[in-house]
């Protein structure tokens, strides 16, 4: 297909930013997983000792061999699946063509071809694929999504460590309330992406392998002394083999795995994105009130007829990005775990956007980086702000004047704060007509809102 075909942005507009997503998420992936689990299952029935199978270590390697498919191989699969193959007519089921394509491959070989009634034995479907959308999302969240947020966060420690002197007005209910510096602000962020990420990594995907609904009804009635939960077990253990983020087998479960692990990891990952949905807005404000100048790149356009504009167009691809995400994961989320009785085919066309969620939570981690690379704090503009709402000091005020015995601090204090034109010269009058000591109008004269940050340069300094 042309590029201009493809319906999703994400494999047109965007693939090149979401290739390293693509090579272990992809549609590909998801057939590796499943040649890949049916494989492992075989070897595994292997060395059961049942009756008149056993493969030597050349048949091993061939068969784990398979599961290095070539571009014909992913040929042959999709067409025995969707067109039909040689004498195979179109299976129209993506795990039967994956056993089809097995058994072509088996019939090449010599001793193996007699051999291929052991391909997927006494399993379903939702074997196959309950482990492969499970190693997907393991996958996914292994290489590219948490080493991105890692990424993200680490940029965010930086800027909060950077900024952390730099005093700015802070705004509650959009009005000017007290002193705080961008560091701190920053570092809000960076706190609370840490912990999200912290639990993220330590969630696990989770799979069935127990047949047609869960019971393992063929497989006890054919061999019943073999103890298959074990089986079942030891499967996943060799799939799991070298992943920093495992698989987890589901003891209980109907003909699909209950999907509540992924469910966790959804709304993880919703959370991640709420946390930076805040920040982009937040960060698209500061670029507004100017706090936050963007470099300028040679070339780059902002506005096709305004030649002045560099637009925060970093920020809103995030916030549109995330949105998106958020959709797709909470529907994910509601949808994966409810399925009417031991099983019905809802789920199956819905789990396999799992990789889209993905891509456009990636794009926006990835374009809040750009972002925050392409962005300066100007101290000098933020810093004028500050001093031009003289009335956030009005908290100090009342606080210090209650701290010395003065009744009614707050509300003198608020009749003389509370107007549009507040500035130094309402203060001296002020000050003039209350009973006093000097050093406590003097201790007023003197405070200055940039001055009045309280912990906060230590705040931004936090994050470890």
């Amino acid at each position: 297909m042309d590029s201009f075909d493809f319906l999703s942005p994400l494999d047109a507009r965007y693939q090149g930013a979401l290739l390293p997503l693509s090579k272990c998420c992809g549609q590909n992936c998801l057939i590796k997983n499943r040649v890949k689990v049916e494989t492992e299952y075989f070897i595994l029935l292997s060395t059961l000792g049942l009756s008149n199978f056993k493969l030597n270590k050349q048949e091993i390697a061939f068969v784990r061999a398979l599961q290095n498919l070539s571009a014909q191989d992913f040929d042959i699969i999709n067409a025995i699946e969707n067109t039909g193959y040689k004498n195979i007519p179109a299976t129209r089921h993506d795990v039967k063509a994956i056993e089809y394509f097995l058994k072509i491959r088996f019939q090449a070989h010599k001793t193996l071809k007699n051999k291929t009634n052991w391909l997927h034995f006494a399993i379903t479907s939702e074997d196959t694929n309950s482990p492969a959308h499970a190693l997907i999302l393991a996958d996914g969240l292994q290489n590219v999504i948490i080493p991105t947020l890692e990424n993200l966060f680490k940029n965010l420690k930086t800027l909060a460590s950077k900024e952390a002197k730099s005093p700015m007005l802070a705004r509650t209910h959009g009005q000017a309330a007290v002193s705080t510096t961008f560091g701190k602000e920053v570092a809000v962020f960076a706190s609370r992406l840490q912990k999200q990420i912290t639990t993220l990594k330590n969630l696990k995907p989770t799979c069935k392998f127990s047949g047609a609904v869960g019971n393992f009804n063929a497989h006890y009635a054919v061999f019943p002394n073999i103890n298959w939960q074990k089986v079942a077990q030891n499967l996943i253990k060799k799939l799991n083999e070298g992943r920093k983020i495992k698989i987890e087998l589901s003891p209980l479960t109907t003909q699909i795995d209950n999907y509540d692990s992924f469910a966790e990891i959804f709304d993880n990952i919703a959370r991640i994105n709420n946390i930076l949905l805040d920040l982009a807005q937040d960060f698209w404000r500061y670029i507004s009130d100017g706090w936050l100048k963007q470099q300028i790149v040679k070339g780059e356009v902002g506005s096709s007829t305004m030649p002045q504009k560099v637009n925060p167009i970093f920020f809103e691809n995030a916030e549109g990005n995330l949105g998106l995400a958020n959709a797709i994961l909470k529907f994910l989320s509601a949808k994966l775990p409810i399925s009417r009785l031991q099983r019905d085919l809802s789920g199956s066309t819905v789990i396999r956007n799992i990789p889209v969620a993905l891509a456009h939570s990636l794009l926006a981690y990835q374009n809040l980086i750009k972002g925050l690379n392409r962005i300066v704090f100007d101290r000098k503009k933020a810093l004028e702000t500050l001093k031009q709402n003289p009335q956030v000091l009005a908290e100090y005020f009342q606080t210090l004047l209650r701290a010395n015995g003065v009744n009614n601090a707050y509300e003198l204090i608020k009749d003389l704060t509370r107007t549009y034109k507040f500035n130094e010269e309402d203060l001296n009058k002020f000050l003039a007509k209350q009973k006093l000591n000097n050093n406590l109008k003097n201790k007023i004269k003197q405070a200055k809102a940039e001055n009045y940050l309280g912990i906060s340069p230590l705040l931004a300094k936090e994050i470890k």
